[in-house]
C-alpha cells in the first residue's frame, strides 16, 4: 500500500503517485482503481486526475476509465537512452523478425526488473507474459539474466539473496547454479533459457554493449519450445547483437564492464 499521509508530501508526489498507478497490464483504470492502487483520498484522486486530463497527460476513455495521454506518450518517447537503443536496433530486430517469425525483443534494466522496450512478434509465436513497456524477472528470462550477469556484484547479490520465484517447474532458483549461470553469461555474452518463465516458450539472449564495454541493453529472440533449434538461432541473435553496440560506439578488443 502506498504512502499517502506524509506530512509535507508535495503535489508533485501525488501526481506522480498516480501516473505510476499504471502499468502495461493494467494500462486502463477507474477512478476506484487510482483510489485503491495510489491510497490516496478519493477527492484528491478525482482532483488530480482532472488536472492531469486537462493537460493531455492522461485521457479519459467513453466507459469513464483513464489512459496515459497522447502528450505523455510523446514525452516518453524523448527519453535518450531507450530512444536512441530501439532507433539503433530496429533494423536488426526487423532481420532477426524475418527470419524466424518470432518474438524478437529488447530490453533494458531498471532496478531489479528487466524492461522490454521494443518487441516484434510474429503470428504462431507463444503467448509471453509481459508486453512492450512491462517488466520481467532477471532470474529466469533471457534480456534478465544478460543483464544481472553484467549488472555488477551488488545487484546479482541483491537478486539472488532476495525472493526467487518459481514460475514454472523449470525455474531456476538455486542462488549457487543461478551464479554459475551467470559467470557462463559473462563469459560468452549470452544466455540460454528453457521454459523457466513460460513454460510453452524458450529464450535466447546477447549483450548490446556501448563504447565504454557497459552492457546498456539485451536483446533475445523468443520461441516456442522445440519451434527453432538453438544452433540456428544464435549466430544471427550475436551478429544483430555486436552490430547495434557497433553504433553506440562499441568496437572489438573493448573490454566489457561487469
Amino acid at each position: 500500500m502506498p504512502r499517502t499521509s506524509e506530512p509535507g508530501r508535495s503535489v508533485s508526489s501525488r501526481l506522480l503517485e498516480v501516473l505510476f498507478a499504471f502499468q502495461p497490464e493494467q494500462n486502463a483504470l477507474s477512478l476506484a482503481d487510482l483510489v485503491r492502487r495510489t491510497g490516496l483520498p478519493h477527492a484528491t484522486v478525482r482532483r488530480l486526475a482532472i488536472e492531469l486530463t486537462e493537460a493531455g497527460a492522461l485521457a479519459r476513455q467513453h466507459d469513464g476509465r483513464f489512459t496515459i495521454g497522447l502528450r505523455l506518450w510523446q514525452l516518453g518517447t524523448l527519453a535518450p537512452l531507450t530512444e536512441e537503443l530501439r532507433s539503433k536496433a530496429q533494423p536488426f530486430m526487423e532481420d532477426l523478425y524475418t527470419a524466424l517469425r518470432q518474438h524478437v525483443q529488447l530490453a533494458v534494466l531498471e532496478g531489479t526488473d528487466a524492461v522490454v522496450i521494443e518487441r516484434l512478434s510474429g503470428p504462431t509465436a507463444p503467448e509471453l507474459v509481459s508486453q512492450v513497456g512491462g517488466r520481467l524477472p532477471l532470474h529466469c528470462s533471457g534480456v534478465g539474466k544478460v543483464l544481472l550477469a553484467h549488472g555488477g556484484s551488488e545487484l546479482i547479490d541483491q537478486v539472488l539473496s532476495g525472493r526467487l520465484v518459481r514460475h514454472t517447474a523449470r525455474t531456476v532458483v538455486d542462488p549457487k547454479t543461478l551464479r554459475d549461470q551467470l559467470a557462463e553469461c559473462r563469459r560468452t555474452g549470452t544466455a540460454d533459457v528453457r521454459g523457466e518463465l513460460t513454460e510453452t516458450a524458450d529464450s535466447i539472449a546477447t549483450r548490446i554493449v556501448d563504447g565504454s564495454g557497459t552492457v546498456v541493453a539485451a536483446l533475445s529472440v523468443v520461441v516456442r519450445t522445440g519451434s527453432v533449434k538453438r544452433q540456428a538461432a544464435l549466430p544471427s541473435l550475436i551478429a544483430s547483437g555486436l552490430g547495434i553496440s557497433r553504433l553506440l560506439g562499441w568496437r572489438p578488443g573493448t573490454k566489457v564492464v561487469h
